[in-house]
């Protein structure tokens, strides 16, 4: 099974993809975490990504796309893969297809994670982790129980700087601008499948599973 998750932040892709890679053992290939593993082994593309980041600069697309190459020739990722966070924009898909097909190893499928915006903000916005337990709790969507739990026993509920509405509505822009036109491209190729993300994470994955 190999897929690309596509969603907006907020939208449940990282979660969703641990499940479903813990059940079909198959890697979820992150590309922050793809980069960072190319730069410390030191591989060919990875000591290219560590001098370009190194001056502060960001690493190109065919950069990119070498390190996502290199990842996929590793045994565990033979049976199948999850890509999240690439592609991010639709020369970035095209530039994928490309390599995919020169590796024999077409997509079986891009999965959708839709969300609402207005609920996505409040789960962006409403995230807090509570200073004694380093539990993930949201001001919106977890019960008054488990907030005072926390701060009960003299914890406090702290907001990340970045998770305000401010910096949030950027976020989602940009992915609006950039990545919505990947939804148009892989639904022209017959490959998307779209899961409404919104509910529990056991009811989100049991569509995620039933849309592959």
């Amino acid at each position: 099974m190999r897929i690309v998750l596509l969603g907006a932040p907020g939208s449940g892709k990282g979660t969703q993809a641990k499940k479903l890679m813990a059940d079909r053992n198959i890697p979820q290939i992150s590309t922050g975490d793809m980069l960072r593993e190319a730069v410390a082994a030191g591989t060919r593309f990875g000591q290219q990504a560590k001098t370009i980041m190194d001056a502060g600069n960001l690493v190109s697309d065919d950069i990119m796309l070498g390190i996502i190459s290199e990842r996929l020739g590793k045994p565990d990722a033979q049976d199948g893969f999850i890509l999240d966070g690439f592609p991010r924009t639709e020369k970035q898909a095209h530039d994928l297809e490309e390599l995919l097909d020169s590796l024999g190893t077409p997509l079986d499928a891009a999965v959708l994670m839709d969300v609402d915006f207005d609920v996505l903000m409040k789960r962006l916005t409403g995230r807090r982790t509570c200073s004694l337990t380093g539990k993930l709790l949201n001001v919106y969507f977890s019960s008054q129980e488990e907030l005072d739990e926390c701060t009960n026993a003299g914890g406090e509920l702290i907001q990340r700087e970045d998770d305000n509405e401010e910096t949030i509505s950027n976020r989602l822009d940009v992915y609006r601008k950039q990545t919505e036109p990947l939804v148009d491209f892989y639904r022209d190729r017959e490959r998307l499948r779209t899961v409404d993300a919104d509910g529990s994470i056991d009811e989100v994955y049991e569509r995620f599973v039933n849309a592959l």
